[in-house]
């Protein structure tokens, strides 16, 4: 009759094996020695029961060295669960102390192949060890296998840097890669040929996506290419897809892991390095979109912006419009305005080049001033901000502004007075057109002195003569600024802008009429600023 078990081992709280002490005692030294240790303290046999808690692989870790133990020493050892044993057998003391050729041992002279291993079986070992990752990385196999995959992205960037663009790189394999490794050592690898190559994926790309940050973030490290060392295009480009597919199919809480982040910025490290040379202005749009999801830091996050700022002026619309939603507006004023003033420090000469990019961001900050208007959440502060971020030189016509003036006022109908007034404190006047200045005249949203000062400002358009200058202090009634005879001399265009502005003229005039028999709560609307003794309004 065989002997009865006489040890219970509980692993994980999740399975108890029944097991022949002498057996298991047999190669693990581990278990030997705390079994040993409680018989000393007078554990009677039938009690022998021992807990362990956090076994590498669980109870699939301790079934397989259960199966070694009854099998003599003996188990089939694949790449598929050569990690899983290997740190199985260095977690219970399974050495040569204890018996020869034990389960340490044998592991150990099998992963001595493993750097004649293909791609495939690296990656097969990599993946098995996902339920106990921090075991084979204290043990000092994550090291050896990332290794060994390093080595293997090491040559395929050489590969695709120097294979034609016409070739299908996803189709390539490590076997095949291997055979052309250099077979185009001959030729230059130019600025045309790097951006042809980072619009395509290594063969790599793929199997390693699914790979956890911190496993990625290793080899990185192992080729060389951390953070501010990252010079490796290919790398940079294979951070950007891993980034954008874990925030497309992983819930992480990007801004407050550290491991991506890491990554993030070893990405933009990279991208900075290579610069508008090898991405353009959408593409650095389109990088600053991944990585700002994962919380870059300062520094890192001022250089891409100088990277972005310094090529504005090819950015359209679109690109600009980089969600804000964490900072509570639709979209990222902030970004917008330290963009542009970089590009001005950068443009800042008058030389004709230089004001013709200044003119070209002129007009799509005012697309972009239009698209932001209607935002609930966006202050006046903030609109003035991205309006003045721009000197007056970059625009020949502010009728955009006041187009987008004008959409703020109707989507904000309740802001007061003097944030109406304050609001218009970017247009230059002289700069509307006639059409804007009629328009800005009429509007019942504009201040009435906002209005009266693009009616006096528009005035500098039309020819001057016999203008009333006799004195400062013109009444009313002394507002007719042209005769009969100068008014027959003008084209037929000019005479009817000047009945135009005369109307609106007049229409000002009866508003300061009306000023002295309105109430207190409309005075207190109009006039804002103290007495004054002038008969006429002061323009402001």
């Amino acid at each position: 009759m065989p002997k009865p078990c006489d040890l219970q081992i509980n692993i994980d709280g999740q399975q108890i094996f029944l097991l022949k002490e002498k057996v298991i005692s047999k190669y693990c030294g581990g278990l030997k020695k705390i079994l040993n240790h409680r018989k000393r303290r007078g554990h009677v046999k039938q009690e022998l029961g021992i807990r362990i808690n956090d076994f590498p692989g669980g109870p699939e870790g301790f079934e397989l060295v259960s199966m070694f133990c009854y099998n003599n020493g003996k188990i089939q050892i694949t790449e598929a669960n050569v990690c899983l044993l290997h740190c199985c057998a260095v977690y219970l003391g399974m050495t040569e102390e204890v018996i020869s050729n034990n389960l340490l041992q044998q592991t150990e002279t099998f992963l001595q192949g493993i750097f004649n291993w293909k791609w495939s079986d690296t990656l097969v070992i990599l993946k098995s060890c996902e339920g106990f990752y921090s075991y084979a990385d204290g043990y000092g196999l994550l090291e050896k296998i990332i290794s060994v995959l390093a080595k293997f992205v090491q040559n395929s960037d050489s590969n695709l840097l120097m294979s034609s663009p016409s070739a299908s790189s996803s189709s390539s394999s490590p076997e095949t890669n291997s055979a052309k490794r250099f077979s185009f050592s001959s030729k230059k690898t130019t600025p045309e040929k790097i951006k042809s190559t980072l619009s395509r994926k290594a063969w790599w790309f793929d199997d390693l996506a699914t790979l956890p940050p911190n496993i990625i973030e290793k080899l990185v490290q192992a080729i060389g290419a951390y953070k501010a060392d990252n010079k490796d295009l290919v790398l940079t480009r294979f951070l950007l897809h891993y980034l954008k597919l874990a925030t497309q199919t992983r819930e992480v809480n990007c801004s407050n892991n550290g491991e991506y982040a890491a990554l993030a910025e070893t990405a933009t490290y990279g991208v900075i390095s290579v610069g508008k040379k090898t991405f353009s202005c959408r593409g650095l749009f389109w990088v600053l979109r991944i990585v700002s999801k994962f919380g870059l830091g300062r520094d890192v996050r001022t250089e891409l912006e100088k990277l972005i700022g310094g090529v504005i002026e090819q950015a359209t619309l679109d690109d600009l419009l980089v969600s804000g939603h964490d900072m509570g507006v639709y979209y990222d004023i902030n970004l917008v305005i330290r963009l542009v003033r970089v590009f001005v420090d950068m443009n800042g000469s008058d030389d004709g080049m230089c004001l013709q990019k200044l003119k070209r961001v002129g007009r799509l900050i005012d697309k972009y001033l239009r698209e932001i208007s209607p935002d609930q959440n966006l202050k006046i502060s903030k609109f003035l901000g991205v309006a003045e971020c721009l000197p007056d030189s970059a625009r020949d016509c502010y009728d955009g502004v006041y187009k987008a003036i004008d959409i703020y006022l109707q989507s904000h109908p309740i802001i007061t007075f003097e944030e109406r007034s304050r609001l218009c404190r970017c247009l230059n006047y002289t700069k509307l057109t006639f059409e804007a200045s009629k328009d800005l005249a009429k509007n019942p949203r504009i201040p009435p002195r906002v209005a009266m000062q693009a009616l006096i400002s528009q005035q500098s358009k039309v020819p001057t003569v016999d203008y009333v200058t006799e004195s400062p202090r013109v009444k009313p009634s002394q507002l007719v600024l042209y005769n009969e005879k100068t008014r027959n001399s003008f084209t037929k265009e000019k005479k009817e802008m000047e009945l135009n502005i005369d109307k609106m003229q007049w229409g000002v005039i009866e508003l300061a009429k009306l000023h002295k028999e309105m109430n207190g709560h409309v005075s207190k609307l109009i006039m804002l600023d103290p007495p004054r003794t002038s008969s006429s309004p002061r323009f402001c």
